[in-house]
């Protein structure tokens, strides 16, 4: 069957694959997301959860951290060397230990149970917009130096090579991008780019930043590009200080 055409000027629904074994929670946000625009497609199982994600283009993956089959942490490792879907953790374990390695093995964004179905909701309309390049109406590509960054087409290139980021690290990216040479606090850069303000106290900022060095090819102890600021934040060089 056929999908039918969307109205002029309506956006594209949008999909959710739910990776959860708890199935009244999972009624739960199916029922209230469903309510509010967002197909949700619902798994129990960590290995099933996995393949379908591979099999098909969601717009976010919901993930629980504990699951029979294959824990979240396992599918988002596998996950992040094949896709860049958004990723949202949604678990009972809330230690800051947790959040970080979910962090650094590529989610987007973590919310610990129990939590609220509209903050839910409202962190998956903001991963999509930004995965979608509708986080905002500002779309020039920025160069800084061999750093390109074109935020209509979710694209970054350093010396002319492709830059494999999430659609989170995409934006906290860009933001510094566009302020080259300006240092950013960690309270600044969530709120570029759309975060929970509880995050810049858990340190995930951090952790986005280390991950962004990572692929820029910075030496973590004297980077070039993304330079801490210590007690006050972050910068990315500017195009005279680039390597």
């Amino acid at each position: 069957m056929m999908d039918k055409a969307l109205p002029v000027g309506a956006e594209p629904a949008v999909t959710a694959l739910l990776v959860e074994d708890d199935e009244k929670l999972a009624r739960l946000l199916s029922g209230y997301l469903g309510g509010h625009g967002i197909v949700v497609s619902w798994l129990a199982d960590g290995e099933k959860g996995l393949r379908e994600a591979l099999a098909r283009r969601y717009d976010v993956i919901l993930l629980d951290l504990m699951l029979p089959g294959r824990d979240g942490l396992e599918i988002c490792r596998e996950l992040r060397s094949r896709s860049d879907v958004p990723v949202i953790f949604l678990t009972a374990r809330g230690e800051e230990a947790d959040r970080i390695i979910g962090l650094e093995l590529g989610a987007d964004d973590y919310l610990a149970k129990p939590f609220s179905p509209r903050e839910l909701l409202a962190r998956i309309r903001a991963l999509v917009r930004r995965a979608r390049g509708q986080a905002g109406p500002a779309l020039r590509v920025v160069e800084v130096g061999s750093l390109r960054l074109d935020p209509a087409a979710r694209s970054a290139r350093l010396r002319g090579a492709d830059l494999e980021l999430t659609s989170y690290e995409f934006t906290l990216l860009h933001a510094l991008a566009e302020r080259a040479g300006r240092v950013l606090s960690r309270e600044q850069l969530l709120d570029l780019a759309k975060g929970s303000a509880e995050e810049a106290f858990d340190r995930s900022i951090d952790v986005h930043v280390s991950r962004l060095r990572h692929k820029l090819g910075d030496d973590a102890r004297s980077p070039r590009w993304l330079k801490t600021v210590r007690g006050v934040g972050y910068v990315l060089a500017a195009s005279e200080d680039a390597p």
